[in-house]
């Protein structure tokens, strides 16, 4: 096992980052300093744009790449974009007319900046809580958007799924919806990924927390659920590990052989 694992890819929050200590445990920066001496490839595999993630106490820890927008939007080890996959022309006329309206708090993230269309109590209560930040106001001016966040509650993920064709919906907070291209996802930025390597699948391990994390985990050789996840997240995972306060990391780690 430990021979056949070329590359590791982890979701941030949750996973990398506990909201509890606002930091990277000190087992999990143990064994991604290991994994790195030993020659496997770490990756970031997250929903944050680079502008949140550069603002995180996990940004001063190097990686190989940088899956970003829930895999929309892939940066090489040197943080520069050599991929992406952006919403639909056609389906971007529907959410640009829910964000002109106001209604539900919308925020348009593209390749350089993200802004929000208006700020309620629910989009600073939700990013007080995952430790994110609340995007200034802006307009949509027609530029190619990777990803949409919805600040609402989950009743509304339905009524978004249905009026949406070519778009996926998934929560990754109980007020936080993501709207990313239906051929987007994380499992599809990791495959772009190992077509740049020369990787297969089953070259590969995942570890996350989040309903958005689901198809990076069945999608991997070997996926692993944090304990802090939810029983649907752990349902599709090979495997289920400790939480991240509790070196789950770590520990799935070296179960599997990967670290000493």
């Amino acid at each position: 096992m430990n021979d056949q694992i070329k590359a590791i890819f982890f979701d941030v929050d949750g996973t990398l980052l506990s909201h509890k200590q606002n930091n990277v445990p000190a087992s999990t920066r143990y064994a991604l300093h290991e994994l790195r001496a030993k020659g496997v490839q770490t990756v970031v595999a997250t929903g944050r744009h680079m502008i949140e993630f550069s603002k995180l106490p996990v940004s001063d820890i190097p990686f190989d790449g940088y899956l970003t927008l829930n895999g929309n939007l892939i940066l090489d080890a040197n943080k520069k974009v050599y991929a992406g996959t952006p919403i639909n022309r056609e389906e971007m006329e529907i959410l640009a007319g829910i964000f002109n309206a106001k209604k539900i708090p919308f925020v348009l993230i593209g390749e350089n900046e993200r802004y929000i269309n208006y700020i309620n109590e629910t989009v600073i209560r939700t990013q007080r809580e995952t430790k994110g930040t609340v995007p200034d106001l802006g307009k949509y001016h027609g530029e190619e958007v990777y990803q949409i966040l919805a600040f609402v509650p989950e009743k509304y993920k339905k009524m978004l799924d249905d009026i949406l064709d070519e778009c996926a919906v998934t929560s990754w907070n109980d007020t936080g919806i993501d709207i990313i291209p239906k051929d987007g996802g994380k499992s599809a930025g990791i495959q772009k990924f190992l077509d740049e390597q020369g990787l297969d699948r089953s070259q590969i391990m995942a570890f996350g927390d989040g309903e958005n994390d689901m198809d990076m985990l069945e999608f991997a050789g070997i996926g692993v659920a944090m304990g802090n996840a939810s029983d649907k997240v752990k349902a599709v995972a090979d495997y289920v590990t400790d939480t991240v306060d509790n070196r789950g990391i770590e520990k799935a780690l070296r179960h599997f052989g990967l670290i000493d």
